[in-house]
C-alpha cells in the first residue's frame, strides 16, 4: 500500500504548490497516514510532531473544557490542515484540540523540523499557510459569536446545514447526543429543537439519522 505521494500526485491534491522543489520536498518527507471513522488522529495533551494535510475524508476538530466536556470548533476536509497543529509544532507545546476522523480519512504527515525552513523558503508555502491561518480564524471567531450571541436554535441549524454539505446534502448519521455534545448543550434541548424542526417539515428524523428536507429558519 502506497505510503507516500510522488511529485505529480502533490500537484494533483495541493495545486497552489507552485515550487517544482517544494513539490519534490513533500513527495519525499510525507507519509501517508489513514484512519479508520471515528478514530482520534489527534488528541489534548501530547506532543505534536507532524503538520497534517488532509487527501481524503473529514476530521472534526474540537475543544474541552476544564469540566471535560467539548465544544466542537470546525471541519477540515480536503486540501485542508489543521493550524492549530502548525502552531504547536513550531512552538513545540501540547496539543489543545482533539481531532477525530468523522469518516475514513486520509492525511499526508509533513514532520515538524521542515515547517520553519519551509516557511522562509517556498512563497507558496507561506502563502498556505497564512490563508489557512485565516479560515480557521473567521471558523473560530464565528462558533465563538455563536455560542455568545445566537440562540440555540440558529446554532443547530447552523450545525445541521455544515454537517450535510460535508455529505450529499440530504442525511447525516449522528445522534441527539452527539450534536448537544459538539454543541455544549443538554441532549433534551437538542431533541425538543429537532422535534420542533421535523413537525415543520424541515427534517425528518430517523434512528441515528436525520434526513434534510428543507433548511430555512427555525423561528
Amino acid at each position: 500500500m502506497q505510503d507516500q505521494l510522488t511529485p505529480d500526485q502533490v500537484r494533483q491534491y495541493f495545486p497552489d504548490f507552485s515550487e517544482p522543489e517544494l513539490q519534490d520536498a513533500i513527495a519525499e518527507m510525507g507519509k501517508i497516514h489513514r484512519f479508520r471513522e471515528g478514530q482520534v488522529i489527534m488528541d489534548y495533551g501530547v506532543y505534536v510532531r507532524m503538520l497534517p494535510l488532509i487527501l481524503s475524508g473529514t476530521i472534526k476538530i474540537s475543544r474541552q473544557y476544564e469540566d471535560g466536556t467539548e465544544l466542537f470548533l470546525y471541519y477540515l476536509t480536503r486540501g485542508d490542515s489543521c493550524t492549530m497543529t502548525f502552531s504547536c509544532c513550531m512552538m513545540d507545546k501540547q496539543s489543545e484540540i482533539r481531532a477525530v476522523a468523522e469518516e475514513d480519512t486520509t492525511i499526508l504527515a509533513l514532520p515538524q523540523r521542515v515547517l520553519d525552513e519551509w516557511m522562509m523558503k517556498y512563497k507558496s508555502w507561506k502563502n498556505f499557510v497564512l490563508l489557512a491561518y485565516d479560515q480557521r480564524m473567521n471558523e473560530l471567531v464565528t462558533t465563538i459569536d455563536q455560542v455568545t450571541f445566537n440562540q440555540l436554535d440558529s446554532r443547530l441549524l447552523d450545525y445541521l446545514t455544515k454537517k450535510a454539505s460535508l455529505t450529499d446534502g440530504t442525511t447525516i448519521s449522528t445522534t441527539h447526543q452527539q450534536i448537544a455534545d459538539d454543541l455544549h448543550v443538554s441532549r433534551e434541548a437538542i431533541s425538543r429543537l429537532l422535534k420542533t424542526m421535523e413537525k415543520r417539515e424541515m427534517i425528518k428524523l430517523g434512528r441515528n439519522r436525520i434526513e434534510i428536507q428543507h433548511l430555512g429558519q427555525t423561528s
